[in-house]
């Protein structure tokens, strides 16, 4: 940066006064020994020769570029998944929760004509080894006279044995099993009567004891859950 003057006259008193004012003005250099970045290692080796035209390996390099995006989208994917795997497991139910979620009964335990009282996911769960005559009173009743009508055969996989969850569906008391009018059982809070497949026959439960999901492995074996 240099200062440059620029003459101003002024009229005082009959004479012209020439006055000098500096003014900056910028100057411009040459750097003509700046050395320009060399940048040909991070070029492609199909475009480095100035003397081809890059259109001709412009294909090439498409089909480069897909190849990276494509492994590049399927890498993300892939981590993204795991992500979202692991986000998910931390919601599911631990090992213990799970423990209880299932419970397996070795159904000799339960002698015919007898009850077993068994504990699923914090409830009273019931098992009836029922006998034959118990079994034909059962699927002898007219479900068009039930308040919630169910055949036996919908509650009972093996006739022999009435699987349900002992808690009445009044206020959630516990009944009495071979209790009340009808064989079955007895809530004695409130007075509902169920009968040998566990349907609600008198008193003021609205539903039939629930009957849960189970499976027989073998002939001696239920799992429930």
């Amino acid at each position: 940066m240099t200062c440059a003057g620029v003459s101003i006259w002024l009229y005082s008193n009959s004479l012209l006064l020439p006055i000098f004012v500096p003014v900056p003005s910028g100057v411009r250099f040459a750097h003509s020994d700046i050395k320009v970045p060399d940048f040909s290692y991070y070029r492609r080796p199909s475009v480095k020769n100035s003397a081809i035209h890059s259109s001709e390996s412009a294909s090439d390099r498409r089909v480069f570029n897909y190849m990276m995006t494509a492994a590049l989208g399927v890498g993300a994917t892939y981590v993204a998944k795991n992500i979202v795997t692991k986000f998910i497991a931390t919601m599911a139910p631990s090992a213990d929760v799970l423990a209880l979620a299932k419970v397996e009964i070795n159904l000799s335990e339960v002698p015919e004509g007898k009850h077993q009282t068994f504990t699923w996911r914090g409830k009273p769960l019931f098992i009836w080894h029922r006998p034959p005559e118990v079994i034909e009173s059962a699927k002898k009743c007219d479900i068009s006279t039930l308040r919630d009508p169910q055949t036996d055969e919908d509650r009972a996989k093996n006739p022999e044995f009435l699987i349900v969850i002992g808690v009445c569906t009044h206020l959630g008391c516990v009944p009495i099993p071979n209790a009340g009018e009808f064989g079955g059982y007895y809530c004695p809070c409130h007075g509902s009567h169920y009968d040998a497949s566990g349907r609600i026959r008198k008193g003021p439960a609205p539903l039939n004891l629930e009957v849960p999901a189970y499976e027989f492995t073998d002939a001696g074996t239920v799992i429930v859950g």
